[in-house]
């Protein structure tokens, strides 16, 4: 009876240490929606494939379901703890109406083989040179910041930098955060063309702990890109007592 008992705990101990050291894909955003796109515009995003396990993560195939989108990831190999971006175009000539694509992630996390990501948008004809010269444009500089190793309790705040490279005025229309752990501040919800604003962020760590990856949706009346996301990491650790 012992014996079988010890046979036992020997084998979820190792179940257990499989689960640690085995790489592990996650994104804490799967879905976007383009908004309106007029027909002949490429319209671009980047989902973020994080790293959440203990070995090497590899990327062995990335397709999307139509001809009409290109996907690239910044690299196909990613160490425990990285991010990094995975670049989608969609090329809406010839499109029109509402559209639902598909972008197919493979990976040797034993858990989770492939990662299905979707987008959505709604093309349309496009209504006149005049309005898409006079749009506004909403453009950061950054659109991530790692915090790095950061102690829980504390309270972090990252200030991140954007301009309205377009000729239209700029409205942003609402901030949300992922979570009630982080407030986003914006400077001016309204910016002239070529004017710059800030956008601060504060990351409550308090009950927290380990790796944690967080992002912020700023919806603007940029045609382009109506809904802008920015990421923030942080790992989190608790002092022993």
């Amino acid at each position: 009876m012992i014996r079988y008992s010890l046979i036992l705990v020997l084998c979820f101990t190792f179940i257990a240490c499989a689960q640690v050291v085995s790489p592990k894909a996650s994104s804490q955003q799967m879905e976007f929606d383009f908004g309106t796109v007029e027909q002949g515009q490429i319209a671009t995003h980047n989902f973020t494939l994080v790293n959440n396990g203990g070995d090497i993560l590899k990327i062995t195939d990335v397709h999307a379901s139509c001809g009409c989108t290109a996907v690239k990831p910044d690299k196909n190999e990613l160490a425990p703890g990285e991010s990094i971006n995975i670049k989608v175009e969609f090329n809406s000539t010839g499109k029109m109406g509402k559209q639902e694509k598909w972008i197919y992630v493979k990976t040797n996390d034993p858990d989770n083989k492939e990662l299905k990501f979707k987008y959505t948008g709604n093309v349309i004809e496009v209504t006149g040179v005049k309005d898409s010269l006079l749009a506004p444009q909403l453009y950061f500089s950054e659109t991530q910041h790692d915090f790095g190793i950061v102690k829980e309790g504390q309270v972090v705040d990252y200030t991140f930098k954007f301009k309205n490279t377009g000729k239209g005025m700029l409205e942003v229309k609402n901030v949300s955060t992922s979570c009630g752990c982080t407030v986003a501040l914006i400077s001016s919800k309204k910016l002239e063309p070529g004017k710059n604003g800030t956008l601060r962020v504060e990351l409550d760590t308090k009950n927290r702990e380990g790796k944690l990856n967080r992002n912020i949706t700023i919806q603007s009346n940029d045609p382009k890109e109506p809904n802008k996301l920015l990421l923030i990491f942080a790992d989190i650790i608790r002092e022993k007592e």
